[in-house]
């Protein structure tokens, strides 16, 4: 199977992603943060929408649902916590998969940063969109889920593939970073956020990321190495509550 990423940013640090079933020509859009920013990404390609992909419920990303519908007729898809919201077509759960013509999104649940939260993952091309779940260097907030919830879903997408490439929502990654180089002093952690400094000295995105690479330098990913929790949750909860007060 083959499809065509077409990445963009959008409000202050968001990304949208179109994406093209090129079999078929089916396009669909991984969450509605920006209805003229999707329009437009969308018209510079010359695609239609046929498909949206929840991630869960924030405004950021199943706020301009209804618009894209309107627009392009779009089916809209996603967790049910979407529906108290904003406009849902199809309720998708753990287990389920969707179909964009020739290509199939697994819906892996990853709750923790909303209970609902799931990530679309096509095994056949290497490519899992992971909404606010995993960020290069970085994780969300855990809103409304628990540090074990959040772990679990963590550990679950590490057990991809490690050269899985991971399309994040957000331009979190420099901040991720100084968090990051606070609680870990690897070499190969310093040598990517040289990168990562660079990437963005010159305006390019650091998104996607590869599960492998997070692996490597994500201290969420690597929390029972750098805290001293003896539980693997009770450190990833460690991490993360250090990061919700870094002030850096």
């Amino acid at each position: 199977m083959t499809i065509t990423v077409h990445q963009f940013p959008c409000l202050s640090d968001n990304y949208g992603y179109l994406v093209r079933d090129d079999e078929s020509g089916k396009v669909a859009c991984i969450d509605t943060p920006d209805a003229e920013a999707i329009i437009a990404a969308a018209a510079t390609r010359g695609w239609g929408i046929d498909l949206v992909l929840n991630t869960h419920w924030h405004p950021d990303h199943a706020g301009a649902n209804l618009a894209i519908k309107e627009r392009f007729g779009a089916c809209l898809a996603g967790p049910e916590e979407v529906r108290a919201h904003y406009p849902l077509d199809h309720a998708v759960k753990d287990g389920d998969s969707v179909s964009l013509g020739e290509t199939r999104f697994e819906v892996l649940d990853t709750g923790g940063h909303t209970l609902g939260h799931v990530c679309y993952y096509s095994a056949p091309d290497s490519t899992i969109f992971v909404g606010d779940t995993l960020f290069p260097l970085g994780c969300g907030r855990v809103f409304e889920g628990t540090p074990q919830q959040m772990w679990a879903s963590l550990s679950r997408l590490a057990a991809l593939p490690e050269d899985t490439v991971a399309y994040s929502a957000h331009e979190y990654t420099l901040a991720n970073a100084r968090f990051a180089e606070t609680v870990d002093k690897s070499a190969v952690l310093m040598r990517r956020i040289a990168l990562v400094e660079e990437l963005r000295l010159q305006g390019l995105p650091t998104v996607p990321t590869t599960i492998g690479e997070e692996k490597a330098t994500n201290p969420f990913l690597r929390a029972p190495m750098l805290s001293p929790e003896p539980d693997p949750a009770l450190a990833f909860a460690d991490i993360r509550a250090r990061k919700d007060g870094f002030k850096g």
